[in-house]
């Protein structure tokens, strides 16, 4: 096959029909540029958020708490306004320490402020929520979302009678939470069956890698879908999650994060733990311009040796890449 009918092979399957082209093209559209950091709407919810989303696991693993601090604060001086976090990301450390950023000189009001739910009953759920919101030091959080939706009874868990969606939209209707997400990085199956649910759901939360095009692929067999729907899509691990695309693969974080940012994603969660880091991903948002098909189409096939049975995609391979909280969770007590 020649390149040119290879790029129309893979787009053919990544985006369907020319009706899903134009609504993934009317997402990328509804990015703005100007000056700073770009932002683009959150799907249906209508806000408007920076292209790139500071993440709450590498956020806690700093250890200098101060250090922490000062790249978060810097990091919305200059216009990253989506944070990510989890109730479970290191047992709570990361939202405390996202709590006190937020709590300094009005941090709070000008981020949107996005954690996790990893129970998957009512009262369980309440009980995230309120430790949550303590941790993170707010009355409220903008986006609540039903973390790592990795096993295939984890759907049927989440709405089970008196289960954790009706916390959920408890939550909601007492103003302690504005929109309501889950996500998930094992494999699209999974988060196909929450999206069968009878839910009108605000956000999806997956990976969105260079990688994924060829592997369990969640561009492929949900972004289209999402579209369709206005559903906001919130990608992750453009490097791998722990950035063996760039250390072992040999890839650049550029190219990484171009790849995904050129997708019709609303943002992409970075996993930022020093100031290098988030000068690299600020210069990378600030400078960002969609990579022409041929280029992304050349990224792929550099990788398709490596890419399509998943060696690199631990997330996806292995169980050990799984919480610890959510393995305990489903029995299982032993990695692997």
């Amino acid at each position: 096959m020649t390149n040119d009918g290879s790029r129309r092979e893979f787009f053919r399957g990544l985006f369907g029909t020319a009706v899903t082209a134009s609504m993934a093209q009317s997402v990328l559209a509804q990015r703005s540029s100007g000056e700073g950091i770009p932002t683009a709407r959150l799907g249906r919810t209508n806000e408007q958020v920076s292209i790139i989303c500071l993440g709450g696991w590498h956020i806690g693993a700093v250890e200098d708490k101060k250090e922490a601090h000062r790249i978060m604060h810097r990091a919305i001086d200059e216009g990253v306004n989506f944070f990510d976090n989890a109730w479970d990301y290191h047992d709570g450390g990361s939202e405390e320490v996202m709590g006190d950023a937020l709590a300094a000189d009005g941090y709070r009001k000008k981020v949107f402020l996005m954690t996790k739910n990893c129970e998957r009953d009512y009262a369980g759920s309440k009980r995230n929520l309120e430790e949550s919101l303590r941790r993170l030091k707010t009355d409220y959080i903008d986006l609540w979302q039903f973390h790592e939706n990795n096993y295939d009874n984890d759907p049927d868990w989440v709405f089970r009678a008196d289960g954790a969606i009706e916390a959920a939209v408890a939550a909601r209707d007492a103003g302690k939470i504005r929109f309501i997400g889950f996500t998930g990085h094992k494999s699209p199956h999974i988060l196909k069956r929450m999206l069968e649910m009878d839910f009108d759901w605000d956000t999806v939360q997956m990976p969105i890698n260079v990688l994924d095009a060829h592997y369990r692929s969640f561009q492929t067999e949900l972004l289209p879908e999402l579209n369709r729907r206005n559903i906001g899509v919130i990608g992750m691990k453009a490097l791998g999650g722990r950035g063996q695309f760039v250390s072992d693969l040999g890839l650049t974080a550029a190219q990484c994060r171009a790849y995904a940012l050129s997708l019709p994603i609303s943002t992409l969660v970075c996993g930022i733990q020093s100031q290098e880091n988030l000068e690299q991903d600020l210069a990378i948002a600030r400078e960002f311009e969609p990579m022409s098909e041929t280029d992304r189409q050349a990224l792929l096939e550099s990788v398709t040796e490596e890419a399509t049975d998943g060696r690199y995609e631990w997330f996806k391979s292995k169980q050990t890449y799984d919480s610890q909280y959510h393995r305990d969770q489903h029995g299982f007590q032993e990695t692997g």
